[in-house]
């Protein structure tokens, strides 16, 4: 069992997450996740990221036993309380912390069929935010999730930790260029979310595979390189709300669009 906090495994982890830890986790391919929540999805057959290796308080290691989740193929280092909160971010540790490997994507290998369903989050600050927004998509069928360059990083602790568990389950795309995006899309179903939309998003239901944009949290799509093929959507509201969150805006999104597919 690890007990020092010297240890260059807290050094590891604390690199993934700490002021460089988005630059860190570009150029090793890793990132950081914590509690049993993400080691449940992980287990999941065909369940993708791969952790690389599993850090585990005594407590810990019972959570996951309790779950009887198989943990026999991954690294396991046992450690500490101590050093559990020197390498975590949350204030109460669940004895579980773990360095994934992240996934390798392109567009390229995007599976873009029939009524398939695909949000693109366009320079998209807040971590909060765009964990719920994946851990939404996720929840009503979504078939991926798309990131301009300039949005939060997927794979940052909070947005790991807002999915609670859907990256383990809904593809992520990242630092994907619009115009090549809107330009290859096999059908017409190309949508933004506005406030000022042309059209009403219960008129719309989409004939084909469907790309669904969503703004900056401030700026709106007021940045956005618009294109012809783009249509904008407005969500009706009957009630005094100047606007909504961006990730409940999107949950109505992905609501209205899954029941309009089926």
């Amino acid at each position: 069992m690890i007990e020092s906090l010297h240890s260059p495994h807290i050094a590891r982890v604390k690199a993934l997450s700490g002021s460089r830890g988005k630059k860190e986790r570009r150029e090793s391919g890793s990132f950081i996740a914590e509690g049993l929540q993400f080691v449940r999805e992980a287990s999941k057959a065909g369940s993708c990221p791969e952790i690389e290796t599993l850090y585990l308080t005594t407590a810990g290691r019972l959570k996951i036993a309790a779950d009887a989740i198989d943990i026999s193929h991954i690294e396991c280092v046992d450690v500490s309380d101590g050093v559990m909160s020197a390498m975590g971010e949350t204030v109460t540790p669940q004895g579980i912390l773990g360095v994934c490997r992240t996934p390798s994507s392109s567009i390229e290998e995007m599976d873009v069929t029939g009524f398939s369903k695909f949000a693109y989050l366009y320079e998209i600050q807040d971590p909060g935010n765009a964990g719920t927004i994946l851990r939404s998509a996720d929840a009503t069928g979504f078939s991926g999730i798309l990131t301009s360059a300039n949005s939060v990083d997927i794979y940052s602790p909070k947005v790991v930790r807002a999915s609670a568990g859907s990256l383990w389950h809904i593809p992520v795309y990242e630092r994907v260029e619009l115009d090549e995006l809107v330009e290859r899309w096999p059908s017409d179903c190309v949508y933004a979310l506005s406030a000022d939309g042309s059209e009403s998003l219960l008129d719309i239901k989409p004939e084909g595979p469907s790309l669904w944009i969503f703004g900056n949290e401030a700026r709106g799509l007021d940045d956005l390189p618009m294109n012809q093929k783009i249509t904008t959507v407005r969500i009706p509201m009957a009630g005094n709300a100047e606007s909504l969150n961006l990730a409940a805006a999107a949950a109505m999104v992905f609501f209205h669009v899954t029941s309009a597919s089926d």
